[in-house]
C-alpha cells in the first residue's frame, strides 16, 4: 500500500473507530418499566417521559470528547488531503453527520430532539421537488388502494414456522446467497428482543417462541440478508475505505430504500408490508401535526394492531422525545429510501450511467456519493461489491424494466381509469 492510501485507509479507520460506540437506537429506547404501567393502566394514560428517563441510559461515552473527537479528524483530513478532493469530502461529511448524531442524543428528552432528527432524516412534508406528491400522499394512496385489492386469503401469510424451524430456513438461505465457506451466516435466536425479529449491521435475530410465515422468511432474507448483511460485508471487504462498513443517518435513506426495492423486485413484499411501512409515515405525520402518543396508539387500535403491537409502533414514532413532543422521524427512511433509489435507478439507466447501480451495493452509502465512489473504484481506492443480487449482476433485465417504466409514468393514471371503466366493473 503505497504511502497516500495508507493515508486514506489511516484516516478511514480513525471514522471507523470514533463512530463505534455511538448507536442511536440504544440511546433512546424506552424501559420496559413503562409498558409495564401503561398496560396495568389500561392504556388509558400515556406513559410518562421525561430527560430523567434517558439520562438513566447511560451512554458507553463521552458526547464532549466524542466531538471533539470527530473535529480532530475533520481537522486532521483537511491538513493531509486537503479539502476539494472526493475522498476528502466524503470523509469530512460522515464525521460531520457523526457529530450531529452525537448532538441528536445529547438531546434525549428535550424539544431539540425532533428537530435535529428532522435535520438527518427528514419531515412526512418534506418534497422530492416543487408541487411533487409528498410521502403522505404515498400514505394514503396506498391505504386507499390496498382498502380495495388485499386478498382475503393467503396461505402465505400463514405463520407456519417455529422460530427453530425459520433459523434453519433462513441460515440456509443465506449460506446459498453469500457462498463463501468462510463467511459466517449472521442468524441467532434471542430472548432479548420485543418484535418477532431484529436485524442489526451485522446479524438477524429472531425471537424465541415466536412464528413465521413464508412471507415473513422471504423478507428478512432479501432485506435484513442481502440488503444490510451483504453490504456490511461488502464494506468490511474493502482494502482502503473501510468506512463503507457503517453507515451514518444520510445512507440510512440509502439502505432502507434499497431493502425495500429488493423486496419489490423479488416479489417478496405483500400488502399488509407495504401498508405498516406507510402507516409509520402516517403516524409521523399525525404527531408533526400535533397528535399526541394515545392518538397514534389508538390510530394504530384502529388499523387491527393489537394493543402491545400499538404500543411498540407508537413507541417508535415518540422514542427520544419528551412527553408527547416527537416524532423522531427515522422510520421515513423506508418510504422516502424507497422513491429516491426508485427514481436514481430509473434516471442513471435514461442518462447511460447504469454501470453506477451497483455501487449502491458497495457498502453504506449515499446517492451523493456515487459518483465520488465511482471515480475511487477507478482508481483503485474501491473494489466492486463482494455480493450483488441477481437483478443488480445482469443489468439488461434492469433496464428493459425502468426503459418501460419512464414510459408508463407519462401516461396519467385517472385518464386510463375513465377508458378502462367498463372493463374494470367487478
Amino acid at each position: 500500500m503505497d504511502p497516500y492510501h495508507q493515508t486514506i485507509r489511516n484516516f478511514s479507520d480513525r471514522i471507523v473507530d470514533a463512530q463505534r460506540p455511538i448507536r442511536i437506537l440504544n440511546a433512546i429506547k424506552w424501559p420496559m418499566a413503562l409498558q409495564t404501567r401503561f398496560f396495568e393502566q389500561k392504556c388509558k394514560e400515556p406513559p410518562k417521559i421525561d430527560v430523567s428517563i434517558y439520562d438513566a441510559n447511560a451512554l458507553n461515552f463521552d458526547p464532549d470528547e466524542k466531538t471533539e473527537e470527530l473535529y480532530t479528524i475533520e481537522r486532521d483530513i483537511r491538513r493531509e488531503l486537503g479539502q476539494f478532493s472526493g475522498i476528502a469530502n466524503l470523509m469530512l461529511r460522515m464525521c460531520r453527520e457523526y457529530r450531529e448524531v452525537v448532538r441528536l442524543i445529547m438531546s434525549r428528552g428535550t424539544p431539540e430532539f425532533p428537530k435535529i432528527s428532522q435535520e438527518l432524516y427528514g419531515s412526512a412534508q418534506d418534497a422530492f421537488y416543487a408541487g411533487a406528491p409528498t410521502l403522505c400522499d404515498l400514505a394514503k394512496l396506498v391505504t386507499d388502494t390496498l382498502a380495495v385489492s388485499t386478498p382475503q386469503h393467503d396461505p402465505l401469510n400463514k405463520k407456519i414456522y417455529t422460530s427453530e424451524e425459520a433459523l434453519f430456513v433462513l441460515t440456509e438461505r443465506l449460506k446459498s446467497y453469500f457462498n463463501d465457506p468462510d463467511e459466517e451466516v449472521h442468524v441467532k435466536l434471542s430472548d432479548e428482543i420485543v418484535a418477532d425479529a431484529s436485524a442489526g449491521a451485522e446479524w438477524i435475530k429472531l425471537r424465541t417462541h415466536a412464528k413465521f410465515s413464508e412471507r415473513e422468511i422471504r423478507v428478512l432474507e432479501v432485506h435484513e440478508g442481502w440488503v444490510h448483511v451483504g453490504t456490511t460485508l461488502n464494506g468490511l471487504a474493502q482494502p482502503i475505505c473501510t468506512f463503507l462498513s457503517k453507515g451514518t443517518p444520510s445512507s440510512t435513506m440509502n439502505q432502507e430504500g434499497l431493502a425495500i426495492i429488493m423486496e419489490i423486485f423479488t416479489f417478496s413484499s405483500y400488502p399488509q408490508r407495504v401498508q405498516r411501512l406507510t402507516h409509520r409515515v402516517t403516524a409521523i405525520n399525525m404527531v408533526e401535526q400535533g397528535a399526541e402518543f394515545l392518538d397514534v396508539f389508538h390510530f394504530y387500535r384502529e388499523q387491527k394492531f393489537t394493543e402491545e403491537e400499538s404500543y411498540h409502533a407508537t413507541v417508535r414514532v415518540f422514542r427520544g422525545c419528551p412527553a408527547n413532543k416527537g416524532p423522531f422521524t427515522k422510520d421515513l427512511s423506508y418510504s422516502k429510501g424507497f422513491v429516491l433509489i426508485y427514481n436514481y435507478i430509473r434516471l442513471a439507466i435514461k442518462n447511460g450511467l447504469s454501470h453506477h447501480i451497483p455501487l449502491l451495493f458497495l457498502g453504506k452509502t449515499t446517492l451523493e456519493d456515487l459518483p465520488v465512489l465511482y471515480d475511487l473504484m477507478e482508481e483503485g481506492l474501491v473494489t466492486p461489491p463482494k455480493y450483488l443480487p441477481p437483478q443488480f449482476k445482469d443489468l439488461a433485465a434492469l433496464t428493459a424494466w425502468m426503459t418501460y417504466s419512464l414510459f408508463l409514468n407519462k401516461l396519467n393514471l385517472e385518464h386510463l381509469n375513465a377508458d378502462y371503466k367498463e372493463i374494470l366493473k367487478g
